[in-house]
């Protein structure tokens, strides 16, 4: 089993520029995804991992990007096949796309190697079924990410956008917003809070996000001593993957502060 390996010296708080620790998770992952207590990565090989508290455990089957949240655990592979975890086995569903987000209230959400945008309400994503009617989305995004409050994506040139109106009967939603800024990558967690990382492997978090405003009011730069490729927030706990792969788990002290343990 991979074990947490321990600790180093990561982040240095923004207002106190004190050095803090950060638990440094063994082994290597392209990407993360954490949401309603769980935590899944797959590696440069594309195994399948699911975080067990204090270790991983490797799943049978390979994918390139996996998702968890309300609507379930998802995943595509290289041939950007869907498939959708169900007890403990990985079963193709319809559909073609390259990154798939399950994030939002039991819908799902992502986008084509064209970059086409796409998503599935509810109903067709709670049903045992794995012939997912998908409902296209006007629009071109990369990365596309759903949480309690709306949706974010980035596009090729890193633009941000926001998806106003989606509700888990309508996930098409209704309209975009362009959010100041650029990010290659944004996560939305399950209570709503926004993580993205900028070309630079500069990590970003939305601050001012509610219910009565859905798009925050502005970023907050996280300082880091390292650059990083993805991140994904849930529960506290802020899951950091450096360009080389390193994972990092970092606890928020409820500001923009990562206070590191």
């Amino acid at each position: 089993m991979i074990q947490v390996l321990g600790l180093l010296l990561l982040c240095s708080g923004a207002a106190t520029a004190a050095d803090r620790l950060c638990i440094v998770i063994n082994g290597r992952l392209k990407q993360v995804d954490a949401g309603n207590g769980q935590v899944y990565g797959v590696n440069d090989d594309d195994n399948i991992y699911q975080w067990l508290g204090s270790s991983w455990r490797q799943l049978p089957g390979q994918l390139m990007h996996v998702t968890v949240g309300p609507a379930g655990v998802w995943g595509v592979n290289k041939m950007q096949d869907v498939y959708k975890l169900q007890d403990t086995n990985w079963v193709q569903a319809t559909g073609r796309l390259k990154q798939v987000d399950a994030g939002g209230n039991k819908f799902l959400a992502g986008v084509n190697g064209l970059d086409d945008i796409y998503c599935a309400n509810q109903d067709q994503v709670i049903s045992s079924s794995v012939n997912v009617a998908y409902i296209y989305i006007d629009g071109r995004l990369k990365y596309y990410a759903c949480g309690p409050f709306g949706c974010w994506g980035v596009n090729a040139y890193d633009d941000i956008y926001y998806r106003y109106d989606v509700q888990p009967t309508s996930c098409q939603g209704s309209r975009w917003q362009q959010i100041d800024g650029k990010l290659k990558m944004v996560e939305v967690s399950s209570d709503g809070s926004v993580y993205g990382v900028n070309s630079q492997g500069e990590v970003y978090r939305r601050d001012g996000i509610s219910a009565g405003n859905p798009t925050g009011t502005s970023w907050t730069k996280l300082y880091f001593y390292d650059i990083f490729k993805h991140v994904s927030y849930d529960q506290g706990n802020l899951w950091l993957i450096t360009e080389k792969g390193v994972i990092y788990k970092c606890k928020m002290n409820g500001s923009s502060d990562p206070s590191c343990y």
